[in-house]
């Protein structure tokens, strides 16, 4: 286990922190930590709200008879709900920060993205994801972020 002293040894560790979330409880309060962290550590925060698009939303056929645009709209509305959190705490503890609400069938993969984007260092996410079956057959897009990051990252429980 690494601690977090020895990723701070390099002055340029955990400078640049991407932070993820997705709105629940549990995201909040990462979030929370995230920027008491960053506080700390004078490092800085790329928050991203990731509107998770379903392939029932990008292929029609699958959603006839339903407002597919009007859902979409709604989901990328809540991201930016959840992005401007991000930005309300960072700014009440005085952390510079920038917040991003996107689209994406792949969450994992608009937070890998991003963090390379933005040059962060690192990515900071909250432990919630699917649960049930849902998460044994699809996992968890901390898991997926987890396995497919060559960046250090932080999950909050």
């Amino acid at each position: 286990m690494i601690s977090v002293e020895s990723l701070l040894i390099g002055e340029k560790m955990l400078k640049k922190i991407l932070l993820a979330t997705d709105g629940s409880d549990l995201s909040k309060n990462a979030v929370r930590a995230a920027v008491d962290f960053a506080a700390s550590y004078g490092s800085t925060i790329v928050g991203l709200a990731v509107s998770e698009i379903f392939s029932s939303l990008i292929m029609p056929e699958m959603g006839a008879g339903y407002d597919l645009k009007g859902i979409e709209d709604e989901i990328l509305e809540q991201s930016k709900l959840n992005a401007e959190f991000v930005a309300e705490c960072a700014k009440k503890s005085g952390v510079a920060c920038e917040v991003h609400a996107v689209k994406g069938t792949h969450p994992h993969e608009e937070i890998l993205r991003f963090a390379a984007e933005y040059g962060c260092d690192s990515i900071f996410m909250a432990s919630h994801g699917r649960r049930g079956l849902d998460k044994l057959i699809l996992g968890s897009e901390t898991q997926k972020v987890l396995t497919f990051s060559k960046l250090p990252v932080l999950v909050f429980k």
